[in-house]
Protein backbone atom coordinates (compact mmCIF):
# COMPACT_ATOMS: atom_id res chain seq x y z
CA UNK A 1 0.00 0.00 0.00
CA UNK A 2 1.47 3.69 -0.86
CA UNK A 3 2.55 5.17 2.29
CA UNK A 4 3.78 9.00 2.48
CA UNK A 5 6.53 9.45 -0.21
CA UNK A 6 4.71 7.87 -2.61
CA UNK A 7 1.51 9.60 -1.96
CA UNK A 8 3.49 13.05 -1.41
CA UNK A 9 4.84 12.38 -4.90
CA UNK A 10 1.16 11.95 -6.32
CA UNK A 11 0.57 15.08 -4.58
CA UNK A 12 2.96 17.13 -6.24
CA UNK A 13 2.13 15.83 -9.86
CA UNK A 14 -1.54 16.62 -9.10
CA UNK A 15 -0.88 19.80 -7.93
CA UNK A 16 1.45 20.59 -11.04
CA UNK A 17 -0.76 19.47 -13.68
CA UNK A 18 -4.54 20.43 -11.92
CA UNK A 19 -4.65 23.34 -9.51
CA UNK A 20 -5.62 26.30 -11.01
CA UNK A 21 -7.93 23.84 -13.48
CA UNK A 22 -11.97 23.51 -13.57
CA UNK A 23 -13.78 19.93 -13.47
CA UNK A 24 -16.02 19.65 -16.06
CA UNK A 25 -18.02 16.20 -17.20
CA UNK A 26 -16.94 14.06 -14.23
CA UNK A 27 -17.55 10.45 -15.40
CA UNK A 28 -17.88 7.74 -12.84
CA UNK A 29 -16.99 4.63 -14.55
CA UNK A 30 -17.41 2.03 -11.23
CA UNK A 31 -19.65 3.37 -8.18
CA UNK A 32 -17.09 1.16 -5.74
CA UNK A 33 -14.75 4.03 -6.17
CA UNK A 34 -16.71 6.30 -5.30
CA UNK A 35 -18.30 4.50 -2.63
CA UNK A 36 -17.82 6.59 0.56
CA UNK A 37 -19.59 9.23 -1.10
CA UNK A 38 -22.90 8.41 0.65
CA UNK A 39 -24.91 10.43 -1.91
CA UNK A 40 -23.74 8.51 -4.45
CA UNK A 41 -21.80 8.98 -7.84
CA UNK A 42 -24.50 11.35 -9.36
CA UNK A 43 -23.77 13.70 -6.69
CA UNK A 44 -20.34 13.34 -6.73
CA UNK A 45 -20.07 14.44 -10.44
CA UNK A 46 -22.45 17.24 -9.64
CA UNK A 47 -20.39 18.68 -6.77
CA UNK A 48 -17.30 18.37 -8.83
CA UNK A 49 -19.02 19.97 -12.06
CA UNK A 50 -17.41 23.57 -12.76
CA UNK A 51 -15.53 23.62 -9.59
CA UNK A 52 -11.89 25.08 -9.30
CA UNK A 53 -9.27 22.80 -7.60
CA UNK A 54 -7.31 25.65 -5.84
CA UNK A 55 -4.74 23.60 -3.69
CA UNK A 56 -3.32 20.18 -3.33
CA UNK A 57 -2.68 18.58 0.21
CA UNK A 58 -2.17 15.97 1.86
CA UNK A 59 -2.27 14.14 5.69
CA UNK A 60 -0.49 10.82 6.24
CA UNK A 61 -1.28 8.34 3.19
CA UNK A 62 -4.54 10.66 2.29
CA UNK A 63 -4.41 13.47 -0.77
CA UNK A 64 -7.21 16.16 -1.56
CA UNK A 65 -7.33 18.98 -3.78
CA UNK A 66 -9.16 22.16 -2.41
CA UNK A 67 -12.06 23.35 -4.34
CA UNK A 68 -13.44 26.73 -4.39
CA UNK A 69 -16.56 25.56 -3.10
CA UNK A 70 -15.32 25.17 0.20
CA UNK A 71 -15.24 21.31 0.34
CA UNK A 72 -12.56 19.18 -0.97
CA UNK A 73 -11.54 16.22 -3.39
CA UNK A 74 -10.57 13.77 -1.15
CA UNK A 75 -8.58 10.60 -2.23
CA UNK A 76 -7.12 6.87 -1.24
CA UNK A 77 -5.42 5.21 -3.31
CA UNK A 78 -5.84 1.85 -1.54
CA UNK A 79 -3.05 -0.83 -2.67
CA UNK A 80 -3.50 -0.34 -6.63
CA UNK A 81 -5.13 3.26 -6.88
CA UNK A 82 -3.83 5.48 -9.74
CA UNK A 83 -4.24 9.32 -10.23
CA UNK A 84 -2.80 9.91 -13.60
CA UNK A 85 -2.88 13.02 -16.13
CA UNK A 86 -3.17 12.12 -19.51
CA UNK A 87 -4.43 13.65 -22.53
CA UNK A 88 -8.58 13.33 -23.16
CA UNK A 89 -8.21 11.36 -26.17
CA UNK A 90 -5.38 8.79 -24.62
CA UNK A 91 -6.74 5.10 -24.55
CA UNK A 92 -8.17 4.36 -21.07
CA UNK A 93 -6.37 2.40 -18.52
CA UNK A 94 -7.81 -0.95 -18.03
CA UNK A 95 -8.86 -0.30 -14.71
CA UNK A 96 -10.42 3.35 -15.34
CA UNK A 97 -12.30 4.22 -12.85
CA UNK A 98 -13.22 7.89 -12.52
CA UNK A 99 -12.70 10.68 -15.70
CA UNK A 100 -12.66 14.23 -14.28
CA UNK A 101 -11.78 16.15 -17.90
CA UNK A 102 -9.75 19.58 -17.40
CA UNK A 103 -11.46 21.73 -20.64
CA UNK A 104 -8.73 24.05 -21.65
CA UNK A 105 -5.68 22.21 -23.35
CA UNK A 106 -7.60 18.71 -23.68
CA UNK A 107 -5.73 17.00 -20.94
CA UNK A 108 -8.12 14.92 -17.43
CA UNK A 109 -7.58 13.14 -14.47
CA UNK A 110 -8.10 9.70 -14.07
CA UNK A 111 -8.48 7.34 -11.50
CA UNK A 112 -7.71 4.13 -12.08
CA UNK A 113 -7.10 1.08 -9.15
CA UNK A 114 -7.24 -2.54 -10.15
CA UNK A 115 -8.34 -3.42 -6.38
CA UNK A 116 -11.33 -1.19 -6.00
CA UNK A 117 -10.09 -0.72 -2.03
CA UNK A 118 -9.26 3.07 -3.01
CA UNK A 119 -11.63 5.95 -3.18
CA UNK A 120 -12.31 9.51 -4.52
CA UNK A 121 -15.43 11.51 -2.66
CA UNK A 122 -16.07 15.27 -2.12
CA UNK A 123 -16.11 16.07 1.41
CA UNK A 124 -16.03 19.45 3.56
CA UNK A 125 -12.99 21.22 5.03
CA UNK A 126 -13.02 21.56 8.98
CA UNK A 127 -10.41 22.73 11.55
CA UNK A 128 -8.55 19.65 12.89
CA UNK A 129 -7.52 19.23 16.45
CA UNK A 130 -4.36 20.07 15.91
CA UNK A 131 -4.68 23.43 13.93
CA UNK A 132 -4.89 22.24 10.74
CA UNK A 133 -7.49 22.55 8.10
CA UNK A 134 -8.68 19.07 6.41
CA UNK A 135 -11.66 17.33 4.94
CA UNK A 136 -14.06 16.44 7.80
CA UNK A 137 -13.11 12.85 7.39
CA UNK A 138 -9.19 12.27 7.97
CA UNK A 139 -9.46 15.25 10.97
CA UNK A 140 -8.77 11.96 13.69
CA UNK A 141 -5.28 11.65 11.74
CA UNK A 142 -2.59 13.19 13.15
CA UNK A 143 0.05 14.98 11.55
CA UNK A 144 3.00 12.96 10.15
CA UNK A 145 6.87 13.28 10.95
CA UNK A 146 7.45 15.98 7.81
CA UNK A 147 4.59 17.84 8.67
CA UNK A 148 4.95 21.42 10.53
CA UNK A 149 2.43 20.54 12.57
CA UNK A 150 3.83 17.48 13.90
CA UNK A 151 4.86 17.83 17.65
CA UNK A 152 7.26 15.93 18.49
CA UNK A 153 6.81 16.19 22.31
CA UNK A 154 2.98 15.08 22.21
CA UNK A 155 4.22 12.15 19.36
CA UNK A 156 6.82 11.40 22.52
CA UNK A 157 4.69 11.29 25.30
CA UNK A 158 1.92 9.21 23.10
CA UNK A 159 3.73 7.17 21.92
CA UNK A 160 5.76 5.65 25.47
CA UNK A 161 1.80 5.45 26.81
CA UNK A 162 1.26 2.60 24.54
CA UNK A 163 0.85 -0.64 25.67
CA UNK A 164 2.15 -2.22 22.26
CA UNK A 165 4.92 -3.46 20.17
CA UNK A 166 6.67 -0.33 18.39
CA UNK A 167 6.17 -1.15 14.55
CA UNK A 168 2.05 -1.67 15.55
CA UNK A 169 2.33 2.04 16.91
CA UNK A 170 4.14 3.57 14.40
CA UNK A 171 1.31 2.23 12.31
CA UNK A 172 -1.47 3.45 14.42
CA UNK A 173 -2.37 6.64 11.97
CA UNK A 174 -4.31 8.42 15.24
CA UNK A 175 -0.67 8.43 16.81
CA UNK A 176 1.78 9.57 13.50
CA UNK A 177 0.49 9.65 9.89
CA UNK A 178 2.20 8.10 6.81
CA UNK A 179 4.28 5.51 8.24
CA UNK A 180 3.40 1.67 6.89
CA UNK A 181 4.86 -1.32 6.77
CA UNK A 182 7.85 -0.66 4.71
CA UNK A 183 9.27 2.49 6.41
CA UNK A 184 8.47 1.49 10.05
CA UNK A 185 11.03 -1.78 9.25
CA UNK A 186 13.62 0.81 7.40
CA UNK A 187 13.29 3.11 10.73
CA UNK A 188 13.42 0.28 12.83
CA UNK A 189 16.48 -1.04 11.33
CA UNK A 190 18.39 2.42 11.16
CA UNK A 191 17.28 2.72 14.85
CA UNK A 192 18.51 -0.57 15.74
CA UNK A 193 15.07 -1.35 17.25
CA UNK A 194 13.36 -4.09 17.29
CA UNK A 195 9.51 -4.14 16.15
CA UNK A 196 8.25 -6.08 19.07
CA UNK A 197 9.81 -4.00 21.47
CA UNK A 198 7.60 -2.85 24.17
CA UNK A 199 6.57 1.29 23.02
CA UNK A 200 6.04 2.02 25.92
CA UNK A 201 9.98 1.08 27.32
CA UNK A 202 11.49 3.09 25.12
CA UNK A 203 13.52 5.81 26.34
CA UNK A 204 12.99 9.56 25.44
CA UNK A 205 16.19 9.30 23.75
CA UNK A 206 15.86 6.21 21.71
CA UNK A 207 12.26 8.00 20.43
CA UNK A 208 13.92 10.54 19.27
CA UNK A 209 16.62 8.32 17.46
CA UNK A 210 13.27 6.60 16.01
CA UNK A 211 11.91 9.76 14.53
CA UNK A 212 14.63 11.12 13.16
CA UNK A 213 15.28 7.36 11.80
CA UNK A 214 11.50 8.24 10.23
CA UNK A 215 12.12 11.40 8.64
CA UNK A 216 15.59 10.63 6.85
CA UNK A 217 13.91 6.98 5.43
CA UNK A 218 11.00 9.09 4.52
CA UNK A 219 13.10 12.20 2.86
CA UNK A 220 15.54 9.34 1.22
CA UNK A 221 12.10 7.56 -0.57
CA UNK A 222 11.17 10.73 -1.43
CA UNK A 223 13.87 12.16 -3.56
CA UNK A 224 13.81 8.58 -5.20
CA UNK A 225 9.93 9.11 -5.84
CA UNK A 226 8.81 6.32 -3.64
CA UNK A 227 8.82 3.06 -3.53
CA UNK A 228 7.44 0.51 -6.28
CA UNK A 229 7.19 -3.28 -6.27
CA UNK A 230 4.73 -4.38 -8.55
CA UNK A 231 4.16 -1.61 -10.95
CA UNK A 232 0.45 -0.74 -9.46
CA UNK A 233 2.28 2.35 -7.45
CA UNK A 234 2.87 4.91 -10.22
CA UNK A 235 3.00 9.05 -10.00
CA UNK A 236 0.93 10.78 -12.24
CA UNK A 237 2.48 10.52 -15.25
CA UNK A 238 2.93 6.53 -15.35
CA UNK A 239 6.29 6.26 -13.85
CA UNK A 240 7.64 4.29 -10.82
CA UNK A 241 9.99 4.91 -7.74
CA UNK A 242 13.18 3.86 -7.70
CA UNK A 243 13.32 3.51 -3.40
CA UNK A 244 13.11 -0.58 -3.66
CA UNK A 245 16.94 -0.23 -4.58
CA UNK A 246 17.83 1.38 -0.93
CA UNK A 247 15.71 -1.02 1.38
CA UNK A 248 18.30 -2.23 3.95
CA UNK A 249 15.34 -4.66 5.29
CA UNK A 250 11.88 -4.75 4.29
CA UNK A 251 12.02 -7.55 2.04
CA UNK A 252 15.52 -8.91 1.79
CA UNK A 253 14.77 -11.89 4.11
CA UNK A 254 17.80 -14.08 4.20
CA UNK A 255 19.63 -11.63 2.46
CA UNK A 256 23.20 -10.31 4.83
CA UNK A 257 22.59 -6.98 7.19
CA UNK A 258 24.56 -4.51 5.69
CA UNK A 259 26.07 -3.67 8.95
CA UNK A 260 27.09 -6.91 10.15
CA UNK A 261 26.38 -9.68 7.15
CA UNK A 262 23.75 -11.70 9.48
CA UNK A 263 20.83 -12.69 7.23
CA UNK A 264 17.94 -10.45 7.79
CA UNK A 265 14.83 -12.44 9.14
CA UNK A 266 11.13 -11.84 8.27
CA UNK A 267 8.62 -12.73 10.74
CA UNK A 268 4.51 -12.43 10.68
CA UNK A 269 2.83 -9.20 11.74
CA UNK A 270 -0.42 -8.19 11.81
CA UNK A 271 -1.66 -10.49 8.33
CA UNK A 272 2.29 -9.01 6.97
CA UNK A 273 5.43 -9.38 7.44
CA UNK A 274 8.27 -7.36 9.24
CA UNK A 275 11.39 -7.61 8.50
CA UNK A 276 14.70 -7.30 10.76
CA UNK A 277 18.23 -8.10 11.91
CA UNK A 278 18.79 -10.81 14.86
CA UNK A 279 22.10 -9.23 16.06
CA UNK A 280 21.83 -5.25 15.23
CA UNK A 281 17.88 -5.14 16.48
CA UNK A 282 18.04 -8.06 19.15
CA UNK A 283 14.19 -9.53 19.93
CA UNK A 284 12.77 -8.31 23.09
CA UNK A 285 12.37 -11.32 26.15
CA UNK A 286 9.15 -12.49 25.68
CA UNK A 287 7.91 -11.75 22.12
CA UNK A 288 6.63 -15.13 20.84
CA UNK A 289 6.32 -13.86 17.19
CA UNK A 290 6.38 -16.69 14.91
CA UNK A 291 8.68 -16.79 11.48
CA UNK A 292 7.39 -16.57 8.37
Amino acid sequence: MPELPEVEVVRGGVERWVVGRVFDGVEVLHPRSVRRHAAGPHDFADRLSGRTAEGAARRGKYLWLTLDSGDALLAHLGMSGQLLVQPQGAPAERHLRVRLPLPGDGRELRFADQRTFGHLMVAPLVEAPDGGVVPDVVAHIAPDPLDPLFDEDAFAAALRRKRTEVKRALLDQSLVSGIGNIYADEALWRARLHWARPASGLKRAQVSLLLEQVREVLREALKEGGTSFDGLYVNVNGESGYFERGLKAYGRRGEPCERCATPIRRDAFMNRSSFSCPRCQPRPRGAGAARA
